[in-house]
């Protein structure tokens, strides 16, 4: 099993920024990538940012530019910088870890930190 709590989300102007943090805990040898996804009202969930165990990232391209997922190992954090925040980045963010083992793969969740993003 593993853990994920999230932190940092809340209410910011547009154009501001606000940091992310997702903590792991438990099983997290298993972990292959982490990710951040979204989910607005009406919307369906949809992936942000991901990151490897090996440091390769992918972005969604709606945040180019915008976001920065990392990681810091000795923590066994996953954080997602985000810069110049629009009104339309405005969801329910969730901490995700994909894990595989010898028989399957799955994903754990966290579960969830409001970013509002005021216009």
């Amino acid at each position: 099993q593993v853990q994920l709590v999230e932190s940092g989300g809340g209410l910011v102007q547009a154009g501001g920024s606000l940091r992310l943090s997702c903590a792991a805990s438990g099983s997290i040898f298993s972990i292959n990538a982490m990710a951040w996804y979204r989910q607005a009202p009406g919307k369906q969930r949809e992936l942000v940012a991901a990151i490897t165990s090996g440091g390769s990232t992918t972005y969604a391209d709606s945040v180019k530019g915008r976001f920065t997922i990392s990681r810091d190992n000795a923590k066994n954090t996953v954080y997602l910088q985000m810069n110049s925040l629009k009104h339309e980045d405005t969801a329910v963010y969730y901490c995700n870890a994909h894990w595989s083992a010898v028989g399957g793969t799955g994903n754990y969740w966290g579960q969830g930190t409001q970013v509002t993003v005021s216009s």
